[in-house]
């Protein structure tokens, strides 16, 4: 139970991981695969693509298709929309981080 209590709230943290990432450069799924390994999000392609197309179905993420290599790679961006829930995202992680931080001193 635990297990799932902490996946259902860390999607929301790879949701703004990817929102970060696809702002500042069209990310793939390999890449952000590796990202989030480097952030301890041990994840297979088979929960980051899904949760890259409902991201995409809800208006955040733009996809483009390149030939790269002979292949059809996919990469994302973010929209309009997307951009402003990443930064309304941002001030609600900040305002967490702080009553977080400071139950720590108290």
């Amino acid at each position: 139970m635990e297990d799932k209590v902490l996946r259902k709230l860390f999607l929301g943290f790879i949701q703004i991981h990817i929102l970060h990432h696809a702002k500042e450069h069209p990310i793939f799924g390999a890449w952000m695969l590796e990202e989030l390994k480097e952030h301890g999000y041990n994840m297979s392609s088979g929960t980051l693509y899904p949760i890259l197309h409902s991201m995409e179905y809800d208006g955040l993420l733009l996809k483009e298709e390149r030939n790269v290599d002979g292949k059809i790679r996919k990469y994302y961006t973010t929209t309009e929309k997307g951009n402003l829930v990443l930064i309304e995202a941002r001030k609600k992680a900040y305002e967490l981080f702080g009553e977080i931080k400071d139950e720590k001193s108290q």
